[in-house]
């Protein structure tokens, strides 16, 4: 049976089909033995390197977190302030560690050098508290440590500079605490306070100074309560003071200046209460109190003020009827209290004329009718005098110098007591005319004649207004360069009752202090 040919050609077709692919098999089995082989070097070449750097492998794998733990603590122990345990807590061993491990790592090495400044601050601490076996043992492990050895001598020095001192500061030490024991708590330098003072001069933070300084503090300011509470003032004052210099921020000060000054409001209203009854003596001392504690105390000054102005005017009653040496105790406790230059001087001139006038009365050869026609006379210039309007000025051809020398020569004559209330009227209109003038000085004086005839109401309002212009016109002199003048108005606002507490009254003692040319 003959084949066909088409099938013929298929079957050659088929055939090489299968030796093609019996080929491909073959190649890739070669190039899968190829990769095979490249595997099995690489693998070996893994091995090798294993075997022959096993160990720095194994230092990288294992060591380098437990460096940085121990790292870590360190840090945390430095920051304790733990610098060495004998335990081996301390931030010293704990770096130390670390670099045993690894040798070359910088961070150990760093904290080493921070342990050593660490405890070369440590040791001048306990230097400061005056603990000197500390200080030691903190400068030996500063040295260990290798810290600059500028800074470690420097330390040292003070160190034996301390124990030199140690037995100077122990002695110190002991009278103190004795001088607490015996509550002589300040006042002499051999008191506790000061003593305390001493050792903490020389030792700052040393503990046992500063327990025994606030020890004192709080019995001193204990002492300052009860004298406040007992109306002492000026002893409560002077403790609360010693008690700020030495330690401002003492826990006790708050409530004994509280105290102090709830005393000080009792005694002002003590004065106020003396004042109304007429016990010049008693509340001129209340007043001064006060004023000697707390000089801006405006209330204090106008009550001391209203004392000088009643123990004046006292003076001239006493005077006026020939009481001189009840005038004379009248003037010595006015000027006492502080009473102005002026003040005095017209107190004092009434009771010259006073005196003159018992003079003139005691003498034999001295008529009624002689003095009389003084009195007439002295009388006739004073209505001359007001007429022309010279009530205070010119000085001896005023109505006011005609009025005093009446009343000199006959104080109780009706005449010139009525001529006395004649001219307050005329004084105080003199107060208004030269304030609205700016004259000062003259306003002061003819203030002066009305308080010396007559304790009337407004005075105060005058002499406050008086002050304030004071101030206005001393600002603005200051501002023209006049420094002298600007003193003298702060001076003449005080004793007209101006408060220095007052705003005006304040800008005006700035700027002198400012002021290029002040004296």
């Amino acid at each position: 049976m003959s084949r066909h040919p088409d099938h013929e050609d298929a079957a050659h077709a088929a055939l090489r089909r299968v030796r093609r692919e019996g080929r491909w098999w073959w190649v890739q089995a070669w190039q899968s033995r190829r990769i095979w082989r490249w595997a099995l070097l690489v693998a070996v070449a893994v091995f090798v390197l294993l075997v022959a750097f096993r160990r720095p492998l194994a230092n990288w794998f294992w060591n380098e977190p437990q460096v940085e733990q121990l790292l870590d603590r360190g840090d945390r122990a430095l920051a304790a302030g733990r610098l060495t345990a004998g335990d081996g807590s301390g931030a010293r061993e704990w770096y130390q560690a670390a670099l045993a491990l690894d040798s070359d790592r910088p961070q150990a090495r760093a904290g080493l050098a921070r342990t050593g400044r660490a405890a070369l601050a440590q040791a001048s601490a306990a230097l400061d508290a005056g603990d000197a076996a500390t200080a030691q043992r903190a400068l030996a492990l500063a040295r260990e440590l290798q810290v600059p050895q500028r800074d470690a001598d420097a330390v040292a020095r003070r160190l034996r500079d301390h124990q030199q001192e140690g037995a100077g500061i122990g002695a110190l030490l002991g009278r103190a605490e004795s001088a607490l024991q015996a509550q002589r708590l300040d006042g002499s330098d051999d008191s506790a306070l000061p003593l305390f003072q001493q050792v903490l001069a020389r030792a700052p933070n040393h503990l046992r100074a500063l327990e025994g300084r606030e020890d004192a503090l709080s019995d001193l300011l204990q002492q300052a309560r009860e004298a406040a509470a007992q109306g002492d003032v000026a002893g409560a004052a002077a403790r609360v003071l010693r008690a700020r210099d030495f330690d401002a921020g003492h826990v006790d000060l708050p409530a004994s200046e509280a105290a102090l000054n709830a005393a000080l409001e009792a005694r002002v209203r003590d004065g106020q209460r003396l004042l109304r009854r007429q016990r010049w003596q008693s509340a001129g001392d209340a007043f001064q109190a006060v004023l000697a504690v707390r000089p801006e105390d405006a209330v204090a000054q106008r009550g001391l003020q209203q004392v000088i102005e009643a123990l004046l005017a006292a003076a001239t009653r006493q005077a006026a009827d020939f009481r001189f040496d009840l005038a004379a105790q009248a003037l010595a406790t006015a000027q006492k209290f502080g009473a102005s230059e002026r003040q005095l001087a017209a107190s004092r001139q009434a009771v010259a004329q006073a005196r003159q006038a018992e003079r003139a009365l005691s003498a034999p050869a001295a008529p009624n009718r002689r003095r009389e026609q003084a009195v007439r006379a002295l009388l006739e210039r004073f209505e001359e005098a007001q007429a022309r309007g010279d009530i205070l000025s010119p000085p001896g051809s005023s109505a006011y110098d005609a009025l005093r020398e009446a009343q000199a020569l006959a104080p109780q004559d009706a005449r010139v007591r009525a001529a006395a209330q004649q001219l307050v009227p005329a004084t105080r209109q003199c107060v208004e005319d030269r304030l609205r003038e700016n004259r000062v000085q003259a306003a002061g004086a003819c203030l002066e004649a009305w308080q010396a005839l007559s304790r009337s109401g407004g005075q105060a309002d005058a002499a406050q207004r008086l002050g304030q212009r004071w101030l206005a016109i001393g600002s603005e002199r200051l501002g023209r360069g006049d420094v002298a003048f600007a003193q003298e108005a702060l001076k003449q606002a005080a004793r007209w009752g101006v408060s220095p507490a007052t705003a005006e009254y304040q800008a005006l003692q700035q700027r002198l202090r400012d002021a290029p040319g002040r004296l």
